[in-house]
Formats: C-alpha cells, structure tokens, sequence
C-alpha cells in the first residue's frame, strides 16, 4: 500500500485518486489561515514555483482542529490564500488529519512517519514528504519552514 491507494476530496465535494500524482515528488501540509504559521503560505508558493517544473507538487489540506484556525468554507479559503499569498498550488476539502473522523490519508501519512506526539499531528502546518514512488520519506513539524526543505526536495527529484 502507498499514497496511490487513496482518494481524496476536492473542494466543492468531488473526489481525485491520489494516483494522479503518480511519478511526482509530494509535499502534503495540513494548512490554516488564522495561524501563527500561515504566513508559511509564501514560503510554500516559493517552493512551488521552485520546482513547478521538476514533478513537484504541494498539496495543501485545510484543517480546523487546532484552534479552530480554519473557519472558512472552501471558497473562502481559496480566496484567503489568493489574495494574501499568491498560492497557486492545490488547496484540497477540510480534512480532519486527528480523531474518529481522521481523513484516511492522514491516518496513513501519521502511520508512515511518526512525529512527537506519535501517530497524531500536533498542529497545523505539518508537512509530509513523499518519493517518486508514493513512499513518504519525512515528516517534518510546523517550526519547520518550507524553505528549510529545499534540499530533501531536490534529492528527491
């Protein structure tokens, strides 16, 4: 089993196999917008634009379990990201990443790479990175900036 078993939901309630992404280096990030950490959002977006055109992608999942950061419906989020940072990569539905109703993903991205609190994300702004290959390779926290991870993204690619 890898990432490409899995399905994920688009805003507006669709579904994307994650095998869509096949052959491509992932950055997955549960994001916020009324968090200490969202203007990490630049820094994403810079990374995107970095290695656009090097089978790299982010994949950014709102979340509102942390504080209650991310009220918004999709098309507010998507506005917010916009007007503020630019972001140009994919912004996915809110997902739950902890708990009972966890998204399935995350449950497997916590399982693969555990962080300090195990297998449950502490907070937004956890960052998962996966291989070519659908292997997640590192996970890292949310005082991690996206620009520290510029050289594990390139021996990837």
């Amino acid at each position: 089993m890898n990432i490409y078993d899995f399905k994920v939901k688009l805003p507006g309630g669709s579904e994307q196999d994650m095998s869509e992404h096949k052959g491509k280096v992932l950055l997955i990030v549960n994001t916020a917008s009324k968090c200490g950490f969202t203007p990490q959002y630049e820094g994403l977006e810079k990374l995107h634009e970095e290695f656009a055109d090097e089978d790299f992608e982010i994949l950014a999942f709102p979340c509102n379990q942390f504080g209650g950061q991310e009220p918004g419906n999709a098309e507010e989020i998507a506005e917010f990201c916009s007007l503020n940072y630019d972001v140009k990569f994919p912004l996915m539905a809110k997902v739950d990443v902890n708990g009972s109703n966890a998204d399935p993903l995350w449950d497997y991205l916590k399982k693969q790479q555990s962080g300090l609190m195990g297998s449950k994300i502490k907070w937004n702004f956890t960052k998962f990175l996966v291989d070519k290959d659908g292997k997640v390779t590192a996970r890292y926290g949310s005082m991690i900036k996206p620009e520290q991870l510029k050289s594990d993204i390139a021996r990837l690619l």
